[in-house]
C-alpha cells in the first residue's frame, strides 16, 4: 500500500511538472512572439520615419520601400479638373430668374426699344458712325445667340419646376392617403358609438318609460274596480 501510494505521488509529481513546463514553454512562446510582434511594429514605424523624412527632404527617386503611403486620417486632396467648377444650384437659381423675366411684359418692351433704336441708329446716323449696315446682319447675330441662350435657360427652369411640382405631388399623395386613413378610423369609431349607443337608455327614452308608467297607475288609480272585474 506504501509503495502504491509513493509510486501514486510520484506520478502526480511527474505530470505536475510536465504542465508546469508546458505552461513555461507557452509563456516563452508567446513572449517570443510578442517581441516579434512588436519588432515588426518598430520595422513599419521607422520605415514610414524615413519616408516622411525622404518627402520633407524633397527626394524624388527613393525607392518602392521608403515611397511615402497614403494617409487613411486625411481626405484626399482634390482632383484637378479641367473643367471650369461651379454650383449647379445657383446656375439653377440664375436660370430661373432669367427665364422669369425673359416670360415678362418688360423683356419685350425693353427688347423692342433695343432693336428700334439699333435699326434706326444704323440707317440715319452718319455713315461713319453706323456699326451693322442693312440688313443688319449683326442684329441678326445677336437675336440668334440670345436666343440660343435663353432656350436652355427656359428649359433648365421648367426642369427644375417639374421636379418642384414632382416633390409637391408626392408630398400631396402622402398626405392624401394620411388624410383617408384617418377618415377611415374616425368613420369606424362613429359607427362603433352608434352602435354602442343603440343599446344605452338615454334620457328621451326614460322619459317616455316614465311617463307610460304615471299613466297606468293613474289609470288604476280611477278604475280599481273595472279592472278587479275584468280580472276575475
Amino acid at each position: 500500500m506504501a509503495t502504491e501510494r509513493g509510486r501514486g505521488d510520484q506520478s502526480r509529481e511527474r505530470r505536475r511538472e510536465r504542465r508546469e513546463q508546458g505552461r513555461q514553454a507557452r509563456e516563452h512562446g508567446l513572449a517570443d512572439r510578442m517581441e516579434e510582434a512588436a519588432e515588426r511594429v518598430r520595422e513599419r514605424v521607422e520605415r514610414a520615419e524615413r519616408a516622411e523624412r525622404s518627402k520633407a527632404a524633397g527626394v524624388t527617386g527613393a525607392s518602392a520601400l521608403t515611397r511615402s503611403r497614403a494617409r487613411l486620417d486625411l481626405p484626399r486632396p482634390a482632383r484637378r479638373r479641367l473643367l471650369p467648377e461651379y454650383d449647379p444650384e445657383a446656375f439653377g437659381r440664375l436660370s430661373e430668374r432669367v427665364a422669369r423675366f425673359l416670360g415678362t411684359g418688360r423683356f419685350i418692351v425693353w427688347m423692342t426699344l433695343v432693336v428700334v433704336v439699333w435699326v434706326l441708329w444704323n440707317i440715319f446716323a452718319p455713315d461713319d458712325l453706323r456699326f451693322d449696315q442693312y440688313p443688319f446682319i449683326f442684329l441678326t447675330l445677336m437675336l440668334s445667340l440670345q436666343a440660343s441662350y435663353a432656350a436652355p435657360l427656359i428649359l433648365l427652369a421648367q426642369n427644375r419646376q417639374d421636379d418642384r411640382d414632382r416633390v409637391n405631388l408626392e408630398q400631396d399623395r402622402k398626405q392624401n392617403e394620411r388624410s383617408i386613413a384617418d377618415t377611415e378610423y374616425l368613420t369606424r369609431e362613429i359607427a362603433a358609438l352608434r352602435m354602442g349607443l343603440g343599446e344605452v337608455a338615454t334620457r328621451d327614452w326614460i322619459r317616455s318609460e316614465f311617463q307610460d308608467l304615471i299613466k297606468e297607475m293613474d289609470e288604476r288609480r280611477l278604475f280599481p274596480a273595472e279592472r278587479d272585474e275584468g280580472d276575475r
